[in-house]
């Protein structure tokens, strides 16, 4: 099979991921199944057809690190996000489908009020967390185009390696790709504050580095939005605080109860009638509460201000998959399998907030 029908099949099928090894067949992620391509097994003359096609300096980059991650636009198929490695002495790659339109907050299954809310903010840290492959990317674009299609500002993005491209609407957007435009994220951020940005977009928080000119950036007034790969509010303050030595603790935790303004948590559920996944997501909107909590370093109540914070626009997974659930956009094994707590999840769906799923009898 060609190339360009495996990327082609990759889009037809609706797959998130293709994968080429050498010595197997072409594979898809569809649903978050491997499934195999009827096709001869991948030979290391098959790898040379792409490796020649990426950037010189991709390719100089490979060479130095033995892996890369890279942006590959197949005109009349699509665009795609691409790492390149080396498995048992042969190159191989893993190519992500990246959709040429933006969705919007309703086409994502997210809550369009308190999204449209934290992409409003003229300043702060917003953070969107969740594994590999669970939709952090396309829900920052889909924020991103929000502003840019609402509001008159100038958007700095620094990615590796730029995945959707934006067309400038009612803001100017400046995309900076690692490696191309810029040496890396620590640089890239030491300067962007004089390049005049009310939005900055960095897209992942790797290191201590960036954590720390996030932060200031966001202390100076910029509306900062960047990702983390960890599962859920709680979690998430407490990565930050620990890339940061003790002694400074107490500084950071004042700091985030000043400028952290959401996290965004999100895990993808199978959808129950078609193929495809959707979004079930936690959000920590800041709430008086919520400050306090950050502030004195009480991170294990977070979950239950979350809970209790639908005034405010937050809710916790279990309450997006009762939603999901109760609309029949998901199953209930779904929806259990989804949820932090699945014994408390069937209690809310049974209308109960209080007690042990031991004292009732479920029947669904």
């Amino acid at each position: 099979m060609e190339f360009q029908e495996m990327l082609r099949r990759m889009v037809v099928e609706r797959a998130s991921d293709l994968f080429i090894k050498v010595g197997s067949p072409p594979s898809l992620r569809i649903d978050g199944k491997v499934h195999f391509l009827d096709s001869d097994d991948i030979s290391p003359q098959d790898t040379v057809e792409f490796y020649e096609a990426i950037e010189d300096s991709k390719r100089e980059g490979f060479k130095n690190q033995q892996e890369i991650d890279c942006a590959y636009e197949l005109p009349g198929i699509g665009r795609f996000r691409v790492n390149i490695f080396r498995q048992r002495g042969y190159i191989g790659f893993v190519f992500r489908h990246i959709e040429s339109q933006i969705p919007n907050f309703k086409e994502l299954n997210l809550p369009e009020e308190p999204m449209a809310k934290l992409a409003s903010y003229p300043r702060g840290l917003v953070l969107v967390t969740g594994v590999t492959g669970s939709g952090k990317s396309t829900t920052l674009a889909a924020i991103i185009n929000h502003i840019n299609m609402n509001f008159n500002r100038h958007i700095v993005t620094i990615e590796d390696p730029i995945e959707f491209v934006y067309k400038d609407k009612k803001s100017i957007i400046n995309q900076r790709e690692i490696g191309i435009d810029t040496s890396d994220f620590h640089t890239a951020l030491k300067h962007v504050v004089r390049q005049s940005p009310d939005v900055i977009l960095i897209g992942e928080m790797r290191d201590r580095e960036t954590m720390e000119a996030a932060i200031s950036a966001a202390e100076t007034g910029h509306l900062v939005f960047s990702t983390l790969h960890t599962v859920n509010a709680q979690q998430t303050v407490e990565r930050i605080i620990n890339f940061f030595p003790p002694h400074q603790h107490n500084l950071i935790r004042l700091q985030l109860s000043l400028i952290l303004e959401g996290v965004i948590s999100q895990r993808l559920i199978k959808r129950k009638a078609t193929q495809g996944r959707l979004p079930a997501v936690e959000l920590m909107i800041k709430s008086p509460t919520i400050k306090d909590l950050l502030m004195e370093g009480r991170t294990t109540e977070l979950y239950k201000a979350v809970r209790e914070g639908e005034y405010f626009g937050s809710q916790t997974f279990n309450q997006a998959l009762k939603k999901m659930y109760q609309s029949e956009q998901i199953t209930l094994e779904e929806a259990l399998s989804g949820a932090d707590n699945p014994e408390e999840l069937k209690l809310e769906l049974k209308g109960v907030t209080k007690g042990t799923t031991a004292d009732f009898d479920f029947e669904y």
